[in-house]
């Protein structure tokens, strides 16, 4: 316990942002999360205080800092999904860049110097490397766009923070983060959802349309696109170990976080239909544009940077805990309930 922080989670009421706050509090240390509550649910916290504030309100964060006597940063809070990302540039780049550069500013105020950050395979964009190659971290991002764009101009502005005022941040390039808590605590509850995994459990439990699959031409041994999808918890695991990782001489580094294997997007059908015990229903639809064939980790960085192992490598077993998740009486309740208010 002599090496216990309390560290501000920023989005901790989100997806990844929950599950990392309750690794915190296994770990021993405090996690404070500061939400607006637009994306994440005040339920999820369970493992420290909530305080509803904008990311951007720099004012609210540092008060927050000061107030809960903040030694670092975990920050998630940001928007995510893609194809909003183009129709919304202006948005994305206000609220993932714009955001960051206010946590950054409440940090120097309060003389807070660890930040890791939660960033994403989209600055890579599509590599020109062989088909189902493993991506490294030296790869030139070039993201396609406006959500893969803001989070690299938001690594880019922290480690000129890094240079200009001896900031700490690590970078974490998530490929595909999927899964729920393994005891049922918290699970992936996006509204709306726009991942492959609970979309296509909603498909086999007949509780959403059927999936589409989009491309079948694929360069991959069955057609459809090859990602590399990684365990919520194991997610959580190498934040926790990020708050004490080296981030070199420059002050700032960029770790990949993967299994390092692809899975197809028929294969993760397959799994679905195994762990609900009926078939998925889906159909076959045009590429999306900007779809690359295969994004796999190399994520060898996160093993010597971190010392990070993932426990959940089995696709079937990663599935199992989001069907179980989704199963739950609470949890369907909760999202009707929110599907009927949008509605």
């Amino acid at each position: 316990m002599g090496d216990m922080r309390r560290v501000l989670v920023t989005g901790g009421a989100g997806y990844i942002g929950s599950h990392t706050a309750k690794a915190l509090a296994r770990a021993g240390h405090v996690p404070v999360v500061f939400d607006n509550l637009s994306n994440g649910h005040a339920e999820a916290v369970r493992w420290g205080p909530l305080i509803i504030g904008d990311v951007r309100d720099p004012a609210a964060v540092e008060a927050c800092m000061r107030d809960h006597a903040i030694d670092s940063v975990i920050h998630f809070a940001g928007l995510i999904e893609v194809g909003r990302s183009v129709v919304e540039p202006d948005v994305f780049w206000d609220v993932n860049l714009n955001g960051v550069a206010s946590v950054l500013r409440a940090m120097r105020a309060c003389d807070v110097e660890r930040l890791v950050f939660s960033s994403t395979a989209a600055v890579y964009g599509q590599p020109d490397v062989p088909s189902l190659a493993c991506l490294p971290e030296t790869l030139p991002p070039l993201p396609i766009n406006p959500y893969g764009d803001s989070k690299l101009a938001a690594e880019r502005l922290i480690a000129a923070h890094a240079r200009a005022y001896g900031l700490k941040g690590v970078a974490l390039r998530y490929f595909n983060a999927c899964g729920a808590d393994p005891e049922g605590e918290i699970g992936e509850a996006h509204q709306p959802e726009s991942h492959l995994i609970p979309l296509a459990i909603e498909a086999a439990l007949g509780l959403g349309p059927a999936l589409t699959v989009f491309g079948q031409d694929f360069p991959t041994p069955d057609g459809s696109c090859i990602r590399d999808y990684i365990h919520v918890a194991d997610l959580a695991e190498a934040h926790v170990l990020a708050l004490h990782a080296d981030a070199g001489s420059d002050g700032f580094a960029a770790i990949n976080l993967g299994l390092g294997q692809g899975r197809s997007v028929l294969q993760v059908i397959q799994a679905v239909s195994g762990a609900v015990g009926r078939p998925t229903p889906f159909g076959m639809g045009e590429r999306r544009i900007g779809d690359p064939a295969c994004l796999v980790a190399d994520a060898g960085r996160a093993r010597t940077l971190l010392g990070w192992r993932p426990v959940f490598t089995d696709l079937d077993e990663i599935v199992s805990t989001a069907v179980a998740w989704r199963r739950q009486p609470v949890f369907g309740d909760r999202l009707l309930t929110t599907e009927r208010q949008v509605a």
